[in-house]
């Protein structure tokens, strides 16, 4: 038979035949057109060691630093408050008594004025009263000579009445004693006017003395508004009570004398503010990783120092927040204050433990449930929950290592299975909120109050976390 020939007729059978083999391996090796959008949406159970960590925005600053005040003595002349004139750019260095910083001198210039007014009467008041108690000490001596002289003219005319009449003799006498008497007031009157006189020259010396203090004392303070540095160092502004810095036009006042500081740059320490939900986490000597918005490459070890006892408003935020400071580990020639940092506080670590992406859990009825991949189908399986951070949960019963889980629920769940633990009991929904917008069941903290009510069925775990 011709070859030819042969070949034709066994062709057409042997492409079908292959057709059909090719289109079983394809359909089982090809996914359907729901499972491909659904392998987008997979992801694997992690095992490993699982961390809790709280991260926040906080600013450096140095934990030492000399302050740079104005004038200490301003309550003293009642200048309370004044506005800054000129102040040196911040990151300036300096050297000690450079001028950092001019403050308005008006205020004291019109205290200045007001005080050599004054002194100028207590001056011409204090002259006065020089001239009156000279004239009457000068009147009251004459008196007391001329009481002298009448005194001894009596006393000889109490004499030459020896030889007279009686009523003579008696009258002489008596003005002999009147004239005693005239003198014993003059002296009297002599030393009262003295002392009247030394009374009223203390009193004006008095005020003359302290008008003269206080324009002294004003003028010190006025040379004390060229503020100078005490020591050398790097000029940083400080900040007022609504968290902006002084700066030109600011207001200074003695209560808060100080306009800037000269901070130690070998000690830094990053001040953040926590929320009241987060912060319950938290306490002193937990590791943290602090990095940089200027090199967010760089990372700097670190740890808790303080956590404040009391909450504050602070500006442009809803909820109360604490004061937490982090003491950074080493020092860094780079680092300046004000930087801004992101500090990633590890509150808890869990070592060998599975988990997944918080968006793969759902809850239904009190319950937990992951949607599994198995085999080329998917089963609904029920998982026992542990502690969460900001993007995933720990699962400690359900699921094994190297699972994949569905990131989102099916759109179409008829057909699938449920698998169930047998004996779990049902428990409330996580709670959302704080800065890793979750909160987390700490071992060693009491646990977070449950939600309100239980969450809708098919609902998904809460999404990722919503900065405040």
């Amino acid at each position: 038979m011709d070859p030819i020939r042969l070949l034709r007729q066994h062709w057409r059978p042997a492409a079908v035949a292959g057709l059909l083999v090719l289109g079983t391996v394809a359909w089982y090796a090809w996914p359907s057109s729901s499972s491909a959008a659904e392998a987008v949406l997979l992801a694997p159970v992690k095992s490993g060691e699982f961390k809790v960590v709280v991260t926040t925005t906080g600013e450096l600053r140095a934990r030492k630093f000399v302050q740079v005040s104005g004038p200490a003595t301003a309550q003293s002349v009642q200048v309370y408050q004044t506005k800054i004139g000129s102040i040196v750019p911040e990151g300036s260095v300096v050297k000690a008594g450079d001028v950092i910083a001019e403050l308005d001198r008006q205020p004291v210039a019109t205290k200045i004025a007001d005080v050599t007014l004054t002194l100028q009467k207590a001056q011409a008041d204090f002259t006065t009263a020089q001239l009156d108690s000279a004239l009457n000490l000068a009147q009251a001596r004459e008196d007391v000579r001329t009481a002298e002289f009448t005194l001894e003219e009596k006393k000889l005319a109490r004499e030459q009445a020896k030889y007279e009449a009686p009523t003579i003799k008696r009258q002489a006498e008596i003005d002999y004693e009147k004239a005693q008497r005239a003198l014993e007031q003059s002296k009297r009157n002599l030393l009262t006017k003295t002392k009247q006189a030394v009374a009223k020259m203390s009193s004006v010396g008095a005020d003359l003395g302290r008008q003269q203090n206080n324009l002294q004392n004003l003028q010190t303070v006025r040379d004390q508004f060229s503020v100078r540095a005490p020591a050398p160092g790097m000029v940083i502004y400080v900040r007022e009570w609504n968290g902006k810095k002084k700066g030109v036009g600011s207001m200074w006042n003695a209560w808060e004398s100080t306009v800037a500081t000269l901070p130690d740059l070998t000690q830094m320490e990053s001040d953040t503010y926590v929320n009241e939900v987060d912060v319950r986490k938290l306490s002193l000597g937990q590791k943290v990783v602090v990095s940089l918005d200027a090199d967010p490459t760089k990372k700097l070890s670190g740890s808790v120092t303080h956590i404040a006892n009391v909450g504050e408003q602070r500006p442009n935020q809803d909820s109360k927040v604490f004061e937490v400071k982090i003491e950074i580990a080493t020092s860094d020639t780079t680092l300046r204050p004000g930087m801004t940092t992101s500090n990633a506080i590890e509150t808890a670590s869990i070592a060998n433990v599975l988990s997944v992406p918080l968006e793969a859990v759902v809850n239904e009825a009190g319950f937990s449930y992951v949607f599994k991949k198995s085999g080329r189908g998917v089963v609904k399986q029920m998982v026992e929950t542990g502690a969460m951070n900001d993007n995933e949960i720990v699962v400690r019963r359900g699921i094994e290592a190297g699972d994949h889980v569905l990131l989102a629920p099916p759109t179409d769940r008829s057909g699938i299975a449920t698998s169930t633990i047998p004996g779990l009991m049902p428990t409330t929904a996580p709670i959302a909120g704080g800065d890793t917008a979750r909160s987390v069941k700490m071992p060693s903290k009491a646990p977070a109050p449950p939600a309100p009510t239980a969450p809708t069925s098919g609902t998904a775990a809460p999404a990722a976390k919503t900065k405040r």
